[in-house]
């Protein structure tokens, strides 16, 4: 599998799934998706395409899907981790935030990880990174912030009674920060040096940063959990997996994770 087969994936996804926002059914539920989290139209559509390109790629996979679960084709191999729509509420709300995101890995562990894939469903910003081959933004070399001034933090809040105060001694010392509803974005973005940090301290499931993993480690970056520990051997599948501490460079990062065990008992 090669990024040429998920980015004509992903110029499918930005011909139909832009045209949905409009739909008066957006907001109804399908059901509840393999992940645990309520379906939406728009999360069925965007499925339906990425297996579907996937299917005619010719090649022998195993997906792992919010919405579907586990899928095989050709009787299943490699393993394609996919998020149809990462930033769902946001899609159904109308706010302009979600994208799709494709990891492909050839084993089980994140480390397995060696294709990125990351579409912004309303800009059409395509992000991909193949391992040891570094990471693109719409065809352009990309990496992360070189110096350590937490210029913005984002953060990803499933609990916030209970990840805010755990994230308040990192957040105040940055000078500006965001909460923009979709992990594999956060991510995206971070890779590009336009967030410093990024945080969230509930656990969260493979699907929602796999891409964003290999984006940031060949961009520059570093990705751990909240205590630095390496996320690197974090399976592949349904659950809910890791928190998550991503960084431009090891020093934002040393300086993340001093701050987060500092004011938090550690």
């Amino acid at each position: 599998m090669r990024i040429e087969d998920l980015r004509k994936i992903g110029e499918q996804l930005l011909k139909e799934i832009p045209v949905l926002r409009r739909s008066p059914h957006l907001k109804e539920p399908l059901g509840t998706g393999a992940g645990g989290d309520k379906t939406f139209p728009i999360d069925r559509r965007a499925e339906e395409i990425i297996i579907a390109g996937l299917e005619s790629c010719g090649d022998s996979c195993t997906i792992i899907s919010e919405e579907a679960g586990l899928v095989d084709i050709r009787g299943g191999g490699m393993r394609v981790i996919i998020d149809p729509v990462d930033g769902s509420k946001n899609a159904v709300s109308g706010i302009p935030f979600y994208c799709s995101s494709i990891a492909v890995a050839q084993g089980e562990t994140m480390a397995d990880v060696y294709l990125a894939y990351i579409i912004n469903l309303l800009t059409g910003d395509e992000f991909w990174a193949e391992r040891s081959s570094g990471a693109w933004l719409n065809g352009s070399r990309i990496s992360t912030q070189k110096d350590d001034t937490f210029y913005l933090v984002a953060y990803e809040a499933q609990t916030p009674g209970k990840d805010v105060p755990r994230i308040i001694p990192l957040v105040s010392h940055s000078r500006k920060t965001r909460c923009f509803g979709s992990t594999a974005l956060d991510l995206a973005y971070l890779s590009s040096g336009a967030v410093s940090v990024f945080v969230s301290p509930s656990p969260s499931r493979s699907f929602d940063f796999a891409a964003g993993w290999l984006l940031v480690k060949e961009a520059g970056g570093i990705m751990t959990d909240l205590n630095g520990a390496e996320i690197s051997g974090v399976p592949l599948g349904l659950k809910r997996a890791a928190p998550l501490l991503a960084a431009g460079n090891r020093q934002l990062h040393r300086r993340a994770v001093e701050l987060l065990q500092k004011e938090n008992g550690g």
